[in-house]
């Protein structure tokens, strides 16, 4: 393959270029009109964006709402997309449910369970039984994000209060906690996490905090078309087939509650699943407007691919299951779920069990309370579970009475635990990991992949070259040239440099957003001209390769797509671990919801670059050849880009680009990828299949990364 003509720039000359031009200011952007500065622009527009989305869907609700036809319609729509986006569900394959041990409280006693939601793949799991006689309603209890998953005091005491009132309670962990972690670290014995030296891990060979963990196996779920979400609300299912299994349990009276990130589950559940009469989802529900104006998308089972823009917000996992008996369990002082959001998911869900007949099914509970399974709302839980599993509408105290106030330090004194963590461990070694032939997420995913490689590749032989493009355009969500709007490109200013003039130029792609260029004229242009693309910034090659080409007599147009170098965004966001994600992790998650890639944005943008430069004549005639010149993050856009016009460049350049989106999935460990991952995308093609569809012999690939960003040298 030929490469990219390039001169080799000493390092004194490289040194001594960068003092001379030390003095000179290459920045481009002001702040807008608004006084939003150019790192805050692409957020800005991002959310302006999402906002609009939301207010689709609001707009839509309210005319659904008007008849019962629609509203069933609305249910089945959103059940339908749900599960799709999820990947839809596995088959049902044997449980082999095990007791391997009992404990005996106080009024009730814990079985220790474990059983396979797939093969070779283990859940753990206690199982609270009342002490009166069987057989017992039951209630799921999905963990929140607690790094100890089942042993965590608010939701033992949860589960206790259930059994002692005659409901079986199954706490379980979910998938990257408690004895599911899916990272272990074997050569190393920890007392801390990673991420977070400050808290204390549930096992030593555990690495990251559990929201890595989730985030981290979302990667590849995505790329095969799924959501880590698909594993977990796998698992709730299946317990909910071990308990039906059970002769002491009522298999016609299952309720599901949970806390945080088990009311996510909760939430999840109780929409797809109709075998739960009951559910209580706490501390999750807000709308998705309020969680993008305080914290932002959450972690990876927390956003669905392109539910914003398909018009399913939070108070549609209510909606889902109408008229089944939902409580909405919220504290009134949570800081990471607004409530003012929680409220309006509230007042959505109970317009709609109204219009169906059904208002008195749909509650709130709403303590002035912190974050958490507090015990007003353990004790509000389990009267709500008696009234609709029992069918006893009791009051129902945890203790005898509760002081008037109670502090937030106050309220986790009522948290303390019966047990600890060891003894109610279920595994021999503490993780499922440790346990012989036991698969971890990563690699069941990985054997997805390698079975979406075998059947896509005959599909991707069948395709017309046009048939493919469409076929990416469909897949990164990238408009066609002819769709894109027309460049509005302006020179803002211009600097005198060794013979070359260079031009500092702004896309406006709208009133929101602007991208800044930098165009290198040399005095007398000669040759095909370069569309530059650095993954870090326009200026990161400026006195190095840039001035090479120039000198040669080439135009080069250092550009930046979205997200980097002066629009990049994150610098003012605490990290809790999330930087692995990259420092933009809130944007892609975002623009994620709203059914949006970085991938196919930015090949937008390297399009639009395209189409100036063509048209490009600062000396008074236009180039004749462009090439295209990638690195980083901006490789796999511009990947795209020519792929969908390969007449468009003489050579393409692509430098640090991972080999495949296949080996994100492989990997049980990346770095700063996020960016670079399109929903399904390991459905339809992988990378490599795009070189040939550019025109294999002018395609370069030099130094290769891999997912953990190190750089492997020059290969093609």
């Amino acid at each position: 393959m030929r490469k990219h003509a390039l001169i080799t720039v000493s390092i004194p000359l490289l040194i001594a270029l960068a003092v001379l031009h030390a003095a000179e200011d290459l920045t481009v952007l002001k702040p807008a009109v608004d006084g939003a500065a150019p790192g805050k622009q692409f957020e800005l527009w991002l959310k302006n964006e999402f906002y609009q989305q939301v207010d689709r869907r609001s707009a839509e609700f309210e005319k659904m709402i008007k008849s019962q036809a629609a509203c069933r319609a609305w249910q089945r729509e959103r059940r339908e997309f749900f599960l799709r986006q999820i990947g839809g569900l596995p088959e049902r394959t044997p449980l082999k449910a095990r007791v391997v041990g009992t404990l005996e409280g106080k009024g009730y006693r814990v079985e220790k369970i474990i059983f396979e939601s797939r093969p070779g793949f283990h859940v753990t799991a206690n199982l609270y039984l009342p002490a009166s006689p069987p057989p017992w309603p039951a209630v799921l209890v999905p963990c929140g994000h607690s790094h100890d998953g089942k042993a965590v005091g608010q939701y033992q005491r949860a589960s206790v209060l259930l059994a002692k009132h005659g409901m079986a309670a199954m706490c379980y962990d979910p998938v990257g906690q408690g004895e599911r972690y899916q990272m272990l670290d074997l050569t190393q014995q920890r007392k801390v996490f990673e991420d977070a030296k400050h808290v204390q891990v549930p096992h030593p060979n555990v690495r990251f905090l559990c929201t890595i963990e989730h985030t981290m196996m979302g990667l590849g779920c995505a790329l095969l078309g799924g959501n880590v979400a698909q594993y977990r609300i796998w698992d709730g299912m299946r317990v909910i087939d071990y308990l039906q299994s059970r002769k002491d349990i009522l298999a016609d009276k299952i309720g599901c509650t949970g806390n945080s990130g088990g009311g996510t589950e909760t939430a999840y559940l109780m929409a797809l699943d109709d075998r739960i009469v009951a559910a209580a989802p706490g501390c999750y529900l807000t709308t998705f407007r309020r969680l993008m104006d305080s914290k932002g998308p959450q972690d990876g089972e927390q956003n669905i691919f392109g539910q914003i823009a398909f018009g399913m917000d939070e108070a549609d996992y209510c909606i889902m299951r109408a008229p089944k008996p939902t409580l909405i369990c919220a504290g009134t002082r949570d800081v990471t779920f607004d409530f003012r959001g929680t409220w309006e998911v509230f007042l959505d869900a109970k317009r709609f069990y109204s219009r169906l007949g059904y208002p008195e099914r749909i509650e709130i509970a709403a303590p002035d309370a912190p974050h958490g399974f507090t015990i007003q709302l353990r004790e509000t839980v389990a009267r709500w579970m008696s009234r609709w599993l029992l069918g006893k509408d009791i009051v129902i105290r945890e203790v005898d009475a509760l002081p008037d106030t109670l502090t937030d330090e106050q309220l986790r004194t009522y948290n303390q635990p019966d047990w600890t963590q060891e003894q109610l461990q279920c595994t021999p070694k503490g993780q499922t990991l440790l346990m012989p032939g036991e698969r971890s997420v990563f690699q069941i995913n990985a054997s997805i992949a390698a079975s979406l490689k075998k059947t896509r590749a005959a599909k991707w032989r069948g395709l017309s070259d046009d048939d493919k493009r469409k076929l990416l355009r469909e897949t990164i969500g990238a408009r066609s040239p002819d769709a894109l709007p027309a460049s509005k490109v302006e020179t803002i200013a211009k600097i005198e440099r060794d013979g070359c003039t260079i031009h500092k130029l702004v896309l406006t792609v709208d009133e929101r957003l602007r991208l800044p260029a930098l165009a290198f004229v040399p005095a007398k242009p000669t040759g095909p001209a370069t569309l530059y693309l650095h993954g870090v910034s326009m200026t990161q090659d400026a006195d190095g390769p840039i001035a090479a080409l120039v000198k040669q007599g080439h135009i080069v147009l250092a550009a930046e797509l979205r997200g980097i170098g002066e629009t990049e965004t994150g610098h003012d966001k605490r990290d809790y671990g999330y930087g692995r994600f990259g420092r933009d992790n809130q944007e892609i998650f975002t623009a994620y919801l709203m059914g949006k890639s970085f991938v196919g944005m930015r090949t937008e943008d390297v399009a639009t670059w395209k189409r100036f430069l063509n048209d490009f004549a600062p000396a008074g005639a236009k180039p004749t050849e462009l090439c295209l010149l990638a690195i980083g993050e901006a490789a796999i856009p511009a990947m795209h880009a020519a792929a969908l016009a390969p007449d468009a460049f003489r050579t393409v350049t692509l430098r640090r680009m991972i080999p495949s989106w296949e080996a994100i999935v492989r990997a049980t460990e990346t770095f700063d990828q996020a960016v670079n991952v399109v929903h399904g995308a390991l459905k339809h093609y992988d990378l490599p299949d795009l070189v040939e569809l550019a025109g294999a012999g002018k395609v370069s690939l030099q130094e290769s990364a891999d997912v953990m960003g190190r750089v492997s040298g020059d290969g093609k």
